[in-house]
């Protein structure tokens, strides 16, 4: 099953439930889905409503609306602010609300499905990660965006060992030699560029050199044949540190990153990816195999 967001009736379903509070609790005005998922999630935090998979889906629900919400047009600002008002809500809620329950059994009816869904695409402005939770016994992509530099191609993503945890990594199979000895990840620093870069059109860029960060690779080793591009025999895997994960969770998800290949003759080889879905992807893939 491959599919770029979450169902509708999902949506539908939770949005009701929350409605269901009133006049106790109604949306905000111009809230919409990502006010309704905040709110639950801060109601799960408070109340234990939901069991771990569940709470999973829809913490991942919850960001995938917001970055939908970005790539929309809306301001960070007015988000940030959309989700402080859930959580205040949220925080005065009795437990024991007998429509907190009706709220807790629709939502939970809503996303239970999700627990089993092995694959998904989450899908971006320009490009897609496709998250893949099937149980396998050599190592896999749990969640990878496909680029390429030159002639060579180059995956970027989360990868796995059998019974390991995910771990983000670069593979990339040059052609020829020599083989690069550094590999480092280059994207906004928001200690040093708190929002980012957007052109006239409302797309983003990188800012100046003075306002990025860069994460290293950990190391290198020769790549699983699993991990190749379908037409490659040979690749490097560059492993990254976790911080790298958190820090790409962070980002707007219309900005772009670099993965960068350094050589010792000085050249570096350059790729470009989209942060796009990145965290909601994530939180997908933490769900666990099927």
């Amino acid at each position: 099953m491959r599919i770029g967001r979450f169902p509708r009736i999902a949506s539908a379903v939770m949005i009701g439930a929350v409605m269901a509070l009133s006049p106790v609790l109604a949306s905000a005005e111009g809230g919409g889905t990502y006010y309704d998922r905040t709110f639950v999630l801060a109601a799960d935090q408070k109340c234990g409503l939901f069991r771990g998979p569940v709470a999973g889906a829809l913490n991942a629900a919850t960001l995938q609306s917001r970055g939908a919400a970005l790539r929309g047009g809306v301001a960070e600002a007015t988000l940030n602010a959309t989700a402080a008002r859930a959580r205040y809500r949220a925080a005065r809620v009795d437990c024991a609300n007998p429509e907190l329950t009706t709220v807790r059994d629709r939502v939970a009816h809503a996303f239970a499905g999700w627990q089993r869904i092995p694959r998904m695409d989450f899908i971006g402005d320009r490009a897609t990660w496709t998250a893949d939770r099937v149980r396998r016994e050599d190592a896999a992509w749990r969640l990878v965006q496909p680029s390429v530099v030159g002639a060579s191609p180059v995956r970027f993503g989360l990868s796995a060992m059998p019974n390991a945890d995910s771990a983000l990594s670069a593979v990339v199979s040059f052609v020829g030699r020599p083989r690069p000895y550094a590999a480092r990840i280059v994207m906004r620093d928001p200690a040093l560029a708190p929002r980012p870069w957007l052109t006239a059109a409302g797309s983003a860029v990188l800012p100046p050199e003075s306002a990025r960060k860069e994460i290293w690779s950990a190391g290198t080793a020769p790549a699983a044949p699993t991990l190749l591009a379908a037409d490659r025999r040979q690749g490097e895997i560059w492993r990254f540190p976790q911080t790298g994960s958190d820090a790409l969770a962070a980002l707007d998800p219309r900005e772009p990153f670099l993965v960068q290949f350094l050589f010792r003759d000085g050249s570096v080889a350059t790729t470009t990816f989209e942060a796009g879905d990145f965290a909601a992807a994530r939180a997908f893939v933490g769900l666990g195999t099927v």
